[in-house]
């Protein structure tokens, strides 16, 4: 299934990364799809640094471009961050334990294409573009049903406005089989 929103600034996306962070637990994996300046990172970041806040202080977020993975805590949650856009081979997923970390982790993955075989079914494809006048499109693509559920949850809090940034495109929430 799909469905796809239209984001007018990266506050809007934020504030959409934050409504998703209250649905996501251990052994979910967002797979962050798009082009360079997109937003994938920014979006990794607001929900690690949003979960990390609701057990303390968040941390600094570097994106794990040349690291490949960064992990983090939020209370018990253990997070995964990672960036497979400099992956050589997909035996280094199996050295840096990111097939396990799936089960127990959130994972983070931006430039999931790059895992070619070892993609989780059970993923939530996020993927976001942008045009010249900076409006973002974010679609949402999954197979799991436990993500019919969980997106129900977020549009439900996109369409009841409690989001800190205005009003979205709600209507575009409704999804597309």
């Amino acid at each position: 299934m799909q469905t796809t929103v239209k984001l007018s600034d990266l506050d809007q996306t934020m504030s959409l990364a934050h409504a998703l962070c209250e649905q996501l637990c251990a052994g979910d994996t967002l797979l962050l799809q798009g082009p360079v300046g997109a937003g994938k990172t920014a979006v990794a970041r607001a929900i690690i640094q949003h979960l990390q806040t609701k057990y303390g202080t968040a941390e600094e977020v570097p994106s794990p471009t040349f690291t490949l993975v960064q992990t983090y805590t939020a209370g018990p949650l253990e997070i995964w961050h990672t960036d497979l856009y400099r992956l050589s081979t997909l035996d280094e997923l199996y050295e840096l334990g990111l097939t396990e970390a799936m089960d127990t982790a959130l994972v983070l993955v931006e430039w999931p294409e790059r895992m070619g075989a070892l993609l989780p079914e059970n993923g939530l494809k996020l993927v976001m573009d942008i045009d010249a006048n900076d409006t973002r499109q974010l679609q949402f693509e999954w197979t799991d049903a436990k993500w019919t559920d969980k997106l129900a949850a977020v549009t439900g809090t996109l369409k009841t406005g409690t989001l800190e940034t205005g009003a979205l495109e709600t209507a575009a929430l409704r999804p597309n089989d």
